[in-house]
């Protein structure tokens, strides 16, 4: 089976999680600050604060930014749900906005539309959360715009997109938003095994962040409430929680970052041949806005089923008896039972929807090889016209 997805590791990654393993430091040693300090100096960004997953990083910037009790947040239907549970754990209700049909991420007319309607019905949103779906930046600029004319503070969800660039300047570096937030699952461009992190230029955002990651603790004479009982001493100013990172997946991020660019220009290569391939078939290939360079963590066809003799379900389990590890990101979050049990129907985001039923991940990773990629075109073929 060709995974749709699967993690570069060398033998200079196990040497340095081996290094930590035999060092005085599992946890909380300086390996963090380390991965911290690289990632924040590739894309641009004051800041880093590295977490045990991106559903963590978007959790405590979501907090960070006051998000609360009868706040709205806006996020995009196509994306993993945790882009919106995030508003639901700090108790805010949560909201969508439809896709933009190209590039299927949040799109900015939708955005105005939306929020020109609820400014008129006093239920602006706090916080809206852009998703870079399969790395390519969203509209950045035009939500920058939106949100300078109707306050709303900005997370970019760029699970998906470290090593990609929007108007020439890597994605993380802050100009558009208050927090961004990387993932680095397995699947991930780089990986530290499981983790994330949040980036920004705010100096505030970044204490508060820190703090709420390790149960809302401080050691910082400055932050307490009164003078020091000792050395010994530290104080919980705050409700925070147990999200932080280990040295072992930091030491494996600092490897795996200097192979970062490496790895994104892989996948253009691949998606270049992909997209020659795929020319004469009857399937709609990612189209990519001028604005963006993706870091290309996905490469997703949409079927034209009016020119298939065969259902979506039908092409999607064809490619997996041919041992193609296809995928589908994402089921609309505002289709899942626990969001329609809110209220949400299928068809409220058409776009969002119509997507849904097109939508197929083909395998992406930078160790492919032109034979695999060979292998899957000829299984996208046969599915389509066979």
């Amino acid at each position: 089976m060709i995974p749709y997805g699967r993690q570069d590791i060398t033998q200079a990654d196990v040497d340095a999680v081996v290094q930590v393993l035999q060092s005085d430091y599992l946890t909380q040693g300086p390996m963090v600050p380390k991965f911290e300090e690289t990632v924040a100096q590739h894309v641009g960004a004051k800041y880093a604060l590295a977490v045990n997953s991106a559903t963590s990083a978007l959790h405590i910037a979501c907090l960070a930014l006051g998000l609360g009790k009868g706040d709205w947040l806006w996020t995009s239907p196509i994306t993993f749900v945790a882009s919106a549970n995030c508003g639901l754990y700090c108790g805010a209700n949560v909201d969508f906005v439809d896709i933009d049909p190209r590039t299927y991420n949040l799109c900015p007319i939708a955005l105005e539309k939306k929020l020109i309607e609820a400014e008129s019905a006093n239920r602006l949103p706090k916080v809206v959360i852009p998703v870079h779906l399969c790395g390519q930046p969203c509209d950045m600029a035009a939500i920058r715009a939106l949100s300078d004319r109707f306050g709303f503070k900005i997370i970019e969800d760029a699970s998906h997109a470290i090593g990609g660039k929007y108007r020439g300047e890597f994605i993380g570096n802050g100009r558009y938003s208050d927090i961004t937030i990387f993932s680095f699952h397995p699947v991930k461009i780089i990986t530290t095994a499981e983790g994330g992190m949040a980036l920004t230029n705010d100096a505030d955002l970044a204490n508060k962040m820190a703090l709420l990651r390790s149960h809302g603790i401080t050691r910082d004479p400055a932050q307490m409430t009164h003078e020091s009982d000792g050395p010994w001493y530290y104080q919980q100013i705050d409700l925070g929680f147990n999200y932080r990172m280990t040295e072992l997946q930091a030491a494996l991020g600092v490897s795996q970052m200097a192979r970062l660019d490496q790895f994104v220009a892989r996948r253009h290569e691949l998606a270049t041949r992909y997209d020659q391939l795929l020319a004469n078939l009857p399937v709609t290939r990612p189209w990519q806005h001028p604005d963006s360079y993706s870091g290309l963590h996905l490469y997703v066809i949409r079927l034209q089923l009016d020119q298939i003799g065969k259902t979506h379900r039908q092409v999607f389990e064809s490619l997996r008896e041919q041992g193609i590890g296809v995928n589908l990101h994402y089921i609309p979050v505002h289709m899942q039972p626990y969001y329609k049990a809110m209220g949400f129907k299928a068809e409220d985001f058409p776009e969002a929807k119509r997507y849904y039923t097109e939508a197929i991940s083909l395998p992406m990773f930078q160790t492919m090889s032109e034979a695999q990629q060979d292998q899957v075109i000829a299984a996208v073929e046969k599915s389509l016209l066979s």
